[in-house]
């Protein structure tokens, strides 16, 4: 079992005045059937201040004329090349999916951030993440960036295997992908959770996700002897409601 962690800082929650950024499409593709990668331009990227698993919030035109505010977790930045990608995932006929499926090069969009409190930190001597396909950009930026050494065990749930991605990482990585149909509420993750042996050493836990199971998870992880401190959680996404993010800290 792993051991009380010593006190840290947490990173605090930015207010609602975040950077704002105009991007410009450069270009997009498939990256899986489902899930579409698109890389932007951005001026200025050395001001681009940002750590793994962070989002970044855009502003896309819905059908009544407004603007429909979607979280998306950076995928990539290159600043030689000064561009940040983000991956969609598409599903549904909805203002992301639907901003993915149509972008050409040259497009721009408005975009704030980044913004978000999923990270790694860098005290821990492991890392445990897990998520859904929404979280599978997030969770692979993050394996990718790893330092050398750096110790992580990833459990991501789908609905098959026509998600799985390939990733390189200079960490000592575990991934498991959790086939399980529809996603949605499920005990699905608690069950793999209540097989796993935790390491030994002071481990961080970084759950994201439908907003329920990232409860369920959380308070699972607490009762196996996790501090609230050690556990970074957000809920992506919740059956019924488009956009936004739930903080989860209860």
């Amino acid at each position: 079992m792993d051991q009380v962690s010593p006190p840290v800082t947490e990173t605090p929650r930015r207010g609602p005045n975040l950077p704002s950024w105009t991007l410009t499409v450069l270009e997009s593709f498939d990256v899986t059937p489902k899930m579409r990668r698109i890389v932007f331009s951005v001026e200025n990227i050395d001001r681009f201040e940002y750590k793994p698993g962070q989002d970044i919030v855009f502003f896309l035109n819905d059908p009544a004329g407004g603007h429909g505010r979607r979280h998306y977790t950076v995928r990539a930045v290159d600043r030689d090349a000064s561009t940040l990608s983000v991956d969609f995932v598409l599903h549904g006929n909805s203002v992301g999916p639907n901003f993915a499926r149509s972008v050409k090069p040259g497009d721009q969009v408005e975009v704030k951030g980044p913004r978000g409190r999923v990270v790694c930190r860098p005290d821990a001597d492991w890392h445990l993440l897990t998520g859904d396909e929404t979280c599978i950009p997030g969770i692979l930026h993050i394996l990718e960036t790893l330092p050398t050494g750096a110790r992580a065990i990833a459990f991501i749930e789908i609905e098959d295997d026509s998600w799985k991605q390939d990733f390189e990482t200079q960490g000592e990585v575990t991934i498991e992908w959790i086939a399980r149909g529809k996603a949605g509420p499920s005990s699905v993750m608690i069950d793999r959770l209540s097989t796993l042996a935790l390491p030994d050493g002071h481990g961080q836990a970084l759950i994201i996700g439908e907003t329920s199971n990232v409860r369920a998870q959380r308070h699972y992880l607490i009762e196996r002897g996790f501090s609230r401190d050690r556990i970074a959680s957000e809920g992506y996404w919740r059956p019924g409601r488009n956009g936004g993010h739930d903080h989860v800290d209860d």
